[in-house]
């Protein structure tokens, strides 16, 4: 029998439009130097690790007259040089070139008659490097049957250890009276499954509908010359072209401001997201009106019985946070980010980020993939932006005998959503990946010099610091300290 889409799955595909494609994305770049990492080589690497992964070999079969959820099932006709692609940019290719590729990219849909991801080899970087982009479905990895491609190609070690693959066959695709009577022998032995499934199909109508509604509002608004409402400079309606900004830091001027004014690192990143986007709004021709905070869903590893655990044994849930962008003071900002997550902590459910990133196994792929899945679940509780931060392992990572030098989560936007903002500290750096609308948003670069500049803030608070530069890269302008 073929494993069935759960209704939360089921809501994901529902809730996917040309302007709302629901997949996760993660720009990984490598130092190709005394290894013979090329696209023959890692596409080798694919084929091996893949049979860990079956999802990847599966497609999505609808069942006749929508009487219960889709199946998974084999791809007959599973090509892996589709999936796994070859690209190039001008040599030497610059780090801002690699951001309008991946917008590019990331800005259209899977192709849903197919297994649900790809994966692109970028050559051309400068100095030898290349680069990986991942793009995989929401409805793919769930942490609990699968799990992120890309955490199995990554190893600690510099040397391949080749697996041997597996001689992989597709089974047989069900016809349609075998998906119609499994349809119908599930209504009798699971009559709650039925009724989910009843349930996801309603409310797809009831979204198709709401979306007619809307454009009927957009196109009356626009005959009476009125703009469309938004709630935030950071919402509205989507277009269907998205913009990607990528901003690197080290983790050692986090752990400073943490030893100094206390808290986590991961206080420290939300209070200096809080700054950059009060930086950037300030800077921006159009008023603040009036707005102090900024609410965010932040979502966190727990320890909870009621919880899914993951494969890797942790559980995510959903947390969320105002970010204070009206208080002027950065050590303000910095506690009252604190404070928010005081009860998390206190409870004990939290997971700390040494012992998340400790798991056997771990890759941050896999665990922004449930937190964007956490996030698009509580899209109707209010907030305004997403911000999912993954500690990642503090040792080198390799692929094909390559080092991993730089990871970019690059979330999916919710519906209104504008902006989504994905955090991965590794080996020493804290990677920060922004996705924003192409339209809505035409300045989102200034806002990843902004969360470059909040931070210098942060440290200009801590006697004697000074930022850490990246390697390769330049201090970001500071700001004149404000008058007392």
């Amino acid at each position: 029998m073929s494993d069935r889409l759960r209704p939360r799955d089921l809501a994901f595909l529902a809730e996917e439009t040309p302007s709302t494609p629901m997949h996760n994305a993660t720009v990984e770049i490598f130092d190709t130097s005394g290894s013979d990492f090329d696209y023959d080589h890692f596409v080798e690497l694919v084929r091996d690790q893949i049979s860990f992964v079956p999802r990847y070999r599966q497609r999505i079969q609808s069942v006749p007259g929508r009487l219960a959820n889709p199946v998974w099932v084999d791809d007959e006709d599973f090509d892996l040089g589709y999936h796994v692609r070859r690209s190039a940019l001008p040599r030497p290719g610059s780090l801002d070139q690699l951001r309008e590729l991946v917008a590019r990219i990331v800005s259209r849909p899977l192709d849903r008659s197919r297994p649900l991801w790809e994966i692109y080899f970028v050559e051309g970087l400068s100095e030898g490097k290349v680069a990986l982009l991942y793009k995989t479905h929401q409805v793919l990895v769930d942490g609990v049957e699968t799990v992120d491609l890309g955490q199995l190609l990554l190893d600690v070690n510099r040397e391949t250890k080749s697996l041997g693959g597996d001689e992989w066959h597709p089974r047989r695709r069900p016809s349609p009276t075998s998906l119609l009577v499994g349809a119908v022998r599930e209504s009798f032995g699971e009559p709650e499954t039925v009724v989910d499934t009843l349930r996801a199909n309603g409310g797809t109508v009831l979204r198709t509908t709401g979306n007619a509604a809307k454009q009927t509002t957009r196109i009356v608004n626009g005959l009476a010359g009125r703009r469309p409402e938004r709630e935030t400079p950071i919402s509205g309606v989507l277009s269907q072209q998205r913009r990607v900004v990528v901003v690197r830091t080290q983790l050692a001027d986090y752990r400073k401001i943490r030893d100094v004014h206390d808290g986590t690192v991961n206080d420290v990143i939300l209070a200096t997201i809080a700054g950059g986007l009060r930086g950037w709004l300030m800077t921006r021709a159009e008023s603040m009106g009036g707005l102090r905070q900024i609410r965010a869903v932040v979502p966190v590893s727990v320890i909870d019985r009621e919880l899914e655990a993951t494969s890797l044994g942790t559980q995510i849930a959903a947390h969320f946070v105002d970010l204070p962008i009206g208080e002027a003071s950065p050590v303000v900002r910095l506690h009252q980010v604190s404070y928010s997550f005081d009860k998390h902590k206190q409870d004990g459910r939290g997971v700390a980020a040494d012992r998340l990133a400790g798991i056997a196994g771990f890759a941050p792929a896999t665990f922004h993939a449930i937190g964007s899945r956490v996030a698009a679940a509580e899209a109707r509780r209010g907030f305004q932006v997403s911000v999912v931060n993954v500690p990642g392992p503090q040792e080198p990572l390799y692929a094909a005998g390559a080092k991993m030098v730089g990871t970019y989560p690059v979330h999916p936007l919710l519906p209104g959503h504008a902006l989504a903002i994905g955090v991965t500290s590794y080996n020493g750096d804290v990677f920060y990946g922004i996705t924003a609308d192409r339209d809505l948003l035409p300045d989102a670069d200034l806002f990843g010099t902004c969360i470059s500049e909040a931070l210098v803030e942060l440290l200009d608070t801590v006697t004697g610091a000074r930022p850490q530069v990246p390697r390769g890269r330049r201090k970001s302008p500071r700001k004149p300290a404000p008058k007392p």
